[in-house]
């Protein structure tokens, strides 16, 4: 069957792979219907992601068919639809032991740091498959961007009567703002991006976007009644706006970095010390945020509409991919449909 992986950095190679086995006990086989492109695939392809290995099949974010299970498997069977939690745990570590599967000492991401779902099948473990009965493929395909988002909002524990300026509105930026919303707290939406930061007026509800300028400050001030955002999350992957996100929080404020960077981070420690600042990281996203997330789609709660803005066919994914890295062409969420 046929495959598509990173050779290298920019440099994508259609190839034949053996078909998978029979599934053994604990595992599942599955069909590759939709695999959303992430912020991580793009970095891959552009060599900036941290995590990454070359030569790898990318695709983490899944919508799957469940053909055939192993021994002993019984919490999916044979046509059940799912979406896949990629975060392969050891099950068996400290931070495992602790219920913090996300970030197994060990862990090991579908399409980073094992190849992924860029393929018509693959065994999984059954344990990593999340049903729906009501959910499309394609919306099975959102749910691990989504989770990303409800992980770090989780982590920054934000609440109703709070501000919260969330940096970036790329699809990591726009799914924690989906559940930085559901908390009521004061949402603030900063981009480069103007075409993004419209996006997020018109689609997703947000009354305050911003721009980087030499007054943001004092712009977060206004509309914090004078003082500074009570958590801010940067989704950006940039150092220099991770480093700048220091003196953004108002006093006993939480700065959250869902975005990862491969360069250094600086702040100066006297500013954030003196606010008693927090720093939290968020890394992945834990089981019961993919059972919350179908559940608040099913319900509708969690409109998918607006996210897909761009699809593309398996065949043409390699010539297409290029365009996803560009800003001007307005993509928010691209999804290959592999087929079968």
């Amino acid at each position: 069957m046929k495959a598509i992986a990173l050779a290298a950095p920019k440099q994508f190679e259609r190839f034949d792979i053996p078909e998978p086995k029979k599934p053994g006990p604990g595992e599942a086989l599955v069909r590759v219907h939709h695999v959303g492109v992430c912020g991580t695939d793009i970095s891959g392809y552009l060599g900036k992601m941290p995590f990454f290995s070359y030569p790898r099949i990318p695709g983490h974010e899944l919508g799957v068919e469940v053909l055939e299970v192993g021994p002993g498997v019984e919490n999916v069977a044979p046509g059940d639809r799912c979406s896949i939690e990629p975060y392969l745990n050891c099950q068996h570590c400290y931070a495992c032991r602790r219920g913090h599967t996300n970030c197994c000492e060990t862990n090991q991401t579908l399409g980073v740091h094992c190849d992924g779902g860029l393929r018509p099948r693959f065994l999984i473990p059954a344990r990593k498959l999340h049903v729906s009965r009501k959910l499309s493929f394609e919306q099975l395909a959102l749910v691990e961007t989504l989770a990303i988002g409800c992980h770090a909002v989780d982590r920054s524990g934000l609440k109703q009567g709070e501000s919260c300026l969330i940096i970036g509105a790329g699809p990591i930026g726009l799914s924690t703002l989906e559940f930085a919303k559901l908390t009521g707290a004061k949402m603030i939406m900063l981009d480069m991006n103007p075409q993004r930061l419209e996006f997020c007026r018109r689609v997703m509800g947000v009354e305050y976007t911003l721009q980087p300028s030499e007054k943001l400050e004092a712009d977060l001030r206004e509309l914090t009644d004078g003082h500074l955002p009570d958590v801010v999350i940067d989704a950006t992957g940039s150092s220099g706006s991770m480093s700048a996100a220091f003196g953004l929080t108002t006093h006993a404020g939480r700065l959250v970095y869902v975005g990862i960077t491969t360069d250094e981070v600086r702040f100066r420690h006297a500013v954030f010390h003196k606010s008693e600042g927090t720093l939290l990281c968020s890394r992945n996203a834990v089981p019961r945020d993919f059972a919350r997330i179908i559940r608040l789609i099913e319900d509708g709660q969690l409109d998918t509409g607006p996210w897909i803005t761009h699809r593309t066919g398996f065949d043409e994914l390699i010539e297409v991919f290029p365009s996803f890295t560009r800003p001007e062409t307005g993509v928010i969420k691209a999804v290959v449909e592999v087929g079968v």
